[in-house]
């Protein structure tokens, strides 16, 4: 009796330890490499290893707010911009874990034969509208240059991309993959006007949770962030592969070769020189709470809740196999004695 006592515990216990909790990521726009190390962490099994059945939600691109699900628990994990910050200081409790992109994907696109050289040369231009959700810092960039931005003629038709390309505007937001390669793809000559070489040193497509969840789940936190960055560093070490699988299981409608270019140039924003894959400093809050015209009190306010702590997965993981090594080591012995006996 005792022998199956033991088993069905064991039993028990294991199949406490293979199951997988069910979690969400929801993703800031549409399937693209720019999401890929969490494709590979799914595909390669990244994410199972740490007990974790991961459902990778895109976004509606009409409306692809991801702050919103998360705080309401119908996401466990989202990607989002800088204006994180912004939300936690108006309450939303948000968790920020880590910024894959070390700088904004978002540009002004102008023509190659345009005087637009500068922020400050957007005096009297035609732009387009600059998304609430993302691409803030466009607007800060010239503000920030002495242009009143309240003066701009801001194009409300449709099709902008067409409108550009027959100078009815001057300058296009555009996010630094997807309308760069198209008019490369259509022979248009164009240059990019972009916030991080003018001091918009803001973070981008930054992974983060609910406090709420860090506070009822926080080795669940621990084991998605740390299978996350995984699958980010193999990506980063295994391009063709994380395309591939991009292409494969979530964006088969875009072409090897436009997921290798997305792929190139996200990979300068992704590993940088001298920076750790999903880096996030103290000091750079402070000069995005700055940029965004956050107090530096309000920021002293949220900044010990604000950003993630990091905790080790493997002290965890070490338990776990501890106490089944001791289950299974009483379970043995009974075993060994019997078999002896048996024997005599």
């Amino acid at each position: 009796m005792l022998f199956k006592g033991l088993i069905i515990g064991l039993c028990f216990f294991c199949s406490h330890i293979a199951a997988q909790e069910s979690v969400t990521l929801q993703l800031k726009w549409t399937h693209q490499f720019q999401f890929a190390g969490y494709y590979i962490a799914k595909q390669k099994g990244f994410y199972n290893e740490a007990g974790l059945d991961v459902t990778i939600k895109q976004a509606n691109p009409m409306k692809p707010d991801t702050f919103a699900p998360v705080a309401s628990g119908e996401a466990q994990f989202g990607v989002g911009h800088s204006g994180i910050l912004q939300q936690r200081i108006n309450g939303q409790p948000l968790v920020a874990m880590a910024a894959l992109l070390q700088f904004s994907p978002y540009c002004w696109m102008v023509k190659d034969t345009s005087d637009i050289f500068h922020p400050r040369d957007f005096v009297n231009k035609r732009i387009t509208a600059v998304s609430k959700n993302d691409g803030t810092e466009l607007l800060i960039m010239l503000k920030r240059s002495g242009v009143d931005v309240d003066k701009l003629k801001v194009y409300d038709g449709e099709n902008p991309g067409q409108a550009w390309i027959e100078n009815k505007l001057d300058a296009m937001q555009v996010y630094v993959t997807t309308e760069p390669y198209y008019m490369t793809q259509q022979g248009v000559a164009h240059r990019l006007v972009c916030p991080q070489r003018y001091g918009m040193d803001v973070y981008s497509d930054i992974l983060f949770t609910s406090e709420n969840m860090l506070k009822k789940n926080p080795q669940t936190v621990e084991k998605f962030y740390q299978a996350s960055l995984k699958g980010w560093r193999y990506a980063m070490m295994n391009m063709d592969e994380a395309i591939a699988v991009t292409q494969q299981n979530y964006a088969p409608g875009k072409s090897f070769y436009q997921l290798a270019f997305e792929a190139e140039v996200l990979k300068s924003y992704i590993t940088p020189p001298t920076t750790s894959l999903g880096h996030m400093s103290i000091a750079k809050w402070r000069l995005i709470a700055d940029l965004y015209g956050i107090q530096q009190n309000e920021f002293d306010e949220v900044k010990s809740h604000f950003i993630y702590k990091y905790q080790e997965p493997e002290k965890m993981q070490l338990s776990w196999m501890l106490m089944a090594a001791i289950l299974v080591s009483i379970i043995s012995i009974p075993l060994y004695l019997r078999l002896i006996f048996s024997k005599n």
